[in-house]
């Protein structure tokens, strides 16, 4: 059966990846090999979404966005056949809106997305990493917490995706793809990490109005644009195709 659903998946082709990262924060890859790597497969629409600048290890300088928006208009220039934008990706916590990624900086990025990570302040990180290594006391109280978490944040801010929902921690999808409805999110298929899995994409897919996503979450410039293994989960999950965003079936 996986085998049917991989040759299904040959079917397909990636429009665009909105989730890739370069040196400015976790990945290999300078802006422009992205952007060449995008090229390489076709892609119409790229965008550089490196980590938000609250993460303790790896989130961006916010003094280098000025240099980070200058790569941008730079690669739109001189690769005018691809459509590249600067986004970000928040770090959900509890403080302030909610992310990492102040209400006035919204307005330089095209669009910000957000995910839960490990490396924060204000976000149970020790108990999602505990968990995450098998210790699940308290779970169903930190799965409330968690989703609590992730759905305020949703709230209070426009968020393009949710990124790898069910990621890091327990949550409760059916919910997490209930507010994602509710605010016009869309929930990713990511290929570097295993979330969503088939079974989150089928119980999200419950809620009829949420849309998804496929990332490639590109940490170096050769994995720009991944996505079967995101279509593979997808046919397994049950989920109707169209309901992807940034796919379409070849010709």
């Amino acid at each position: 059966m996986e085998n049917n659903f991989r040759e299904a998946a040959d079917r397909y082709v990636m429009l665009y990846d909105l989730h890739t990262h370069t040196i400015y924060s976790h990945g290999k890859g300078t802006v422009e090999d992205n952007v060449r790597q995008a090229m390489n497969k076709s892609l119409e629409f790229i965008a550089v979404s490196d980590h938000g600048p609250g993460h303790l290890f790896y989130g961006i300088n916010r003094n280098e966005i000025v240099n980070m928006r200058s790569d941008i208009e730079r690669m739109n220039v001189k690769y005018q056949n691809l459509n590249v934008r600067l986004s970000v990706e928040a770090n959900i916590i509890r403080d302030r809106n909610g992310l990492d990624v102040r209400e006035e900086e919204f307005e330089e990025f095209d669009f910000v997305i957000a995910g839960y990570h490990y490396g924060l302040f204000g976000c149970s990180c020790v108990r999602n990493w505990l968990w995450s290594k098998g210790i699940k006391i308290g779970e169903e109280s930190l799965r409330k917490a968690n989703t609590k978490m992730v759905t305020d944040a949703l709230r209070k801010n426009n968020i393009a995706i949710l990124t790898h929902p069910g990621d890091k921690g327990p949550f409760d999808i059916r919910e997490l793809a209930r507010v994602c409805a509710e605010t016009d999110t869309l929930m990713e298929i990511n290929t570097w990490h295993g979330h969503m899995t088939a079974e989150e994409i089928r119980i999200a897919a419950e809620e009829e109005n949420v849309k998804f996503i496929i990332s490639s979450d590109a940490h170096t410039p050769d994995r720009v644009g991944d996505f079967k293994e995101g279509v593979v989960r997808a046919l397994e999950a049950g989920l109707d195709l169209k309901r992807i965003v940034n796919i379409k079936e070849k010709r």
